[in-house]
């Protein structure tokens, strides 16, 4: 017999060590989350992906799924909860969407546009973060990070590097690279590292490269953000029985 718990009022089965999400994405059930990414153990930084969970709110990429469990996540106060979210992001950085090279390939944008935020809701911070194009092929823009870590754990975890780091407390948290210099071209950071994949945003960009695909033919273009995590969701037949 497989576990299940409840979502929405809907039974989701879920195989051992899978979170909510996990176990949600697999069964064809879409919870919003920018920061979960499947090839990284979660940590739940964004809180874009909070439920409801037997009555308290919890992050769902890092909640166990566990029998019984009664989970809420389509009400509209966790959906005005997750557009506040993304509104103050939109806010915090420099997202000037018609004009990023990420235009249709930006998670956030995508979330935005499934959230239905229409505005940032707050007053701009317009930060003034050092742009680096000092590396032949990589751009990095601290103004349109999002703090998510997915760089650095991608950098430490798969590329056996520590080319990123944060810099700074609170509002004044950003990031930087781990070089006397503060230069991303004195890292050996490379093209082909895993951490140049990560990047939900358009805080790290591939020189040369940023309309080979046209706008209007984007990953996020073609299809809403919602259909696009169901269809790369692992399938109870391909999941491995552990974490992210």
């Amino acid at each position: 017999m497989t576990d299940t718990f409840l979502l929405d009022g809907e039974a989701v089965p879920f195989a051992p060590g899978q979170t909510v999400v996990q176990a949600a994405l697999a069964a064809g059930r879409y919870i919003p989350h920018l920061c979960y990414h499947p090839e990284f153990r979660p940590h739940g930084s964004c809180k874009v992906c909070t439920v409801k969970a037997n009555g308290r709110n919890a992050t769902g990429c890092t909640l166990p799924a566990q029998a019984g469990l009664e989970v809420e996540s389509e009400t509209e106060e966790l959906r005005a909860l997750r557009k506040t979210l993304v509104q103050m992001l939109f806010a915090e950085g420099n997202h000037f969407c018609p004009s990023c090279e990420q235009s249709g390939n930006c998670v956030l944008q995508a979330l935005g546009y499934d959230l239905g935020v229409m505005t940032a809701g707050f007053r701009h911070f317009f930060p003034d973060r050092p742009v680096d194009a000092s590396h032949p092929d990589i751009l990095l823009d601290a103004n349109r990070c999002i703090l998510c870590e997915l760089c650095m754990r991608a950098s430490r975890e798969v590329d056996g590097k520590d080319v990123f780091a944060f810099s700074g407390r609170g509002i004044d948290k950003r990031l930087i690279v781990n070089a006397p210099s503060g230069r991303l071209a004195d890292t050996n950071a490379a093209l082909g590292d895993k951490a140049m994949d990560v990047c939900p945003v358009g805080a790290i960009i591939r020189k040369r490269v940023g309309f080979a695909v046209p706008i209007g033919e984007r990953r996020y273009d073609k299809s809403p953000i919602s259909e696009q995590a169901l269809a790369d969701a692992p399938r109870p037949s391909e999941h491995n029985g552990g974490g992210a």
